[in-house]
């Protein structure tokens, strides 16, 4: 049922929309947050580390994120980079689902590890 809710264009907007103006609100643990993104853990996290690092704005899947977004993508190179240090992660993955395997209808990167 929520996956029906989320597919609602009002609902992809809303979702995009909060986070690209009001993710100052949005009720978790920051571990990172610049002007383009933010990162923190899984809600419900499938691995020991689950964390997820979300465009600060409205980017429906990667498809739609604009190559020559640099600021964007030196923002997660970076964030990724230091998380990795910071919980001292010997192996570790950076996922991006899309397509149908995307459950959440905005742009949104998993850092994950069983390590």
């Amino acid at each position: 049922m929520l996956r029906k809710i989320l597919r609602f264009r009002v609902i992809v907007f809303l979702i995009g929309w909060i986070f690209t103006h009001m993710s100052f609100a949005i009720p978790v643990k920051r571990l990172r947050e610049t002007t383009n993104l933010l990162a923190f853990h899984h809600p419900s996290p499938s691995y020991k580390v689950h964390i997820l690092l979300v465009p600060k704005r409205q980017v429906q899947t990667l498809a739609d994120l604009d190559p020559q977004d640099t600021a964007f993508l030196t923002d997660l190179y970076a964030t990724v980079q230091s998380l990795v240090k910071e919980f001292d992660l010997k192996a570790y993955r950076l996922i991006v689902n899309g397509g149908e395997y995307q459950d959440f209808p905005h742009l949104h990167f998993h850092l994950i590890s069983d390590k």
